[in-house]
């Protein structure tokens, strides 16, 4: 810790406008530092005698990992903590915290939006209008929502909420999730196959992981109707964009609406941006101003936690628990 007496903290990314939020929260313990860099290069040179760090979409390899002198805790803006190798953390001592709970009801209201767009037609709808033409057979067929089939794919928090949020609607619910152990009545439970092939929209809401990268690829995607619809407000590398570009061109689905891609931000010259079946978000699900808040308090709350010794409320990686010296903590 430097002669001040208060830790260093080290912001590697924010594109939120302010970070007094996590001032207010640290003022008292540390003493806070913003970079705008989330590169290899970039946190060895500013990160290295980092006592905590908070990172947006830092690259937190092995070789970067090794390299921390003093870090005790590195929390993420956000859910997902694919940024970071939580092997090499958990050897380098290091807790990788996260926020699992912050926009729950921002990204299932966003997912449920979207399906309610691309069911509507909204967007060849409002393309019509605006080139003059005032017909509504231009989003034809629309099915009725009531009695169609919401496939849901990880039954977390968000999906759990999304679910609720369209039952009014009529919805058969069905869902698909390996490790969820408690289920509602009247949400089924199926295998991913069952689910695609049934599913009138398949909304994606886990994960990624070495296990659900490109979980929707080519193969899944041709299980599911030439009706259907597809939406991904969950992460990028789930969906194999290259298959979905294929089949959204064959039209083999009817339509899709991403809010993240593999590749962020999606470069504009990308296939995606010339397919008029697809609806378009910039990773925006998460976004309200009550959100942004919530988050920066809570990886703020996080970070202090760990310099102090303690152990906040989400870790990613809980094997490090059985280290010193947060095993005494426990």
């Amino acid at each position: 810790m430097p002669a001040s007496g208060l830790a260093r903290v080290v912001i590697t990314d924010c594109n939120h406008g302010t970070i007094a939020p996590e001032e207010d929260v640290l003022r008292d313990v540390a003493k806070i530092e913003l970079h705008q860099r989330n590169d290899e290069e970039g946190l060895l040179g500013f990160c290295l005698d980092a006592d905590g760090i908070i990172t947006q979409y830092g690259a937190f390899t092995r070789r970067v990992l090794k390299a921390l002198r003093r870090c005790k805790v590195i929390c993420r803006y956000g859910v997902g903590v694919d940024t970071v190798d939580l092997a090499a953390a958990t050897e380098c001592g290091i807790i990788v915290a996260f926020v699992p709970d912050y926009c729950t009801d921002e990204v299932s209201n966003h997912a449920a939006a979207l399906i309610l767009a691309l069911h509507r037609g909204v967007r060849p709808l409002d393309r019509e209008v605006r080139a003059g033409t005032w017909q509504f057979r231009a989003a034809a067929p629309i099915m009725r929502l009531a009695g169609q089939t919401l496939g849901i794919v990880g039954l977390g928090r968000i999906g759990f909420m999304l679910a609720g949020k369209l039952r009014p609607f009529g919805l058969t619910i069905l869902a698909t999730d390996p490790y969820r152990k408690d289920w509602p009545d009247w949400i089924r439970r199926v295998s991913l196959d069952e689910l695609l092939a049934a599913s009138d929209i398949v909304s994606v809401h886990c994960p990624l992981t070495a296990e659900t990268r490109h979980l929707i690829g080519a193969a899944a995607l041709r299980k599911m109707k030439r009706s259907a619809f597809l939406v991904n407000t969950a992460r990028g590398g789930v969906v194999d964009t290259g298959a979905l570009v294929q089949v959204l061109y064959e039209r083999r689905i009817a339509g899709a609406a991403l809010d993240v891609q593999e590749v962020e931000p999606m470069p504009a010259d990308h296939p995606l941006a010339t397919l008029d079946n697809l609806i378009l978000t910039p990773h925006a699900a998460w976004y309200s101003e009550g959100s942004i808040v919530e988050l920066k308090r809570k990886v703020a709350t996080a970070v202090r936690l760990g310099l102090e010794g303690g152990i906040p409320s989400a870790v990613a990686n809980p094997e490090v628990l059985t280290r010193a010296p947060w095993a005494a903590a426990r």
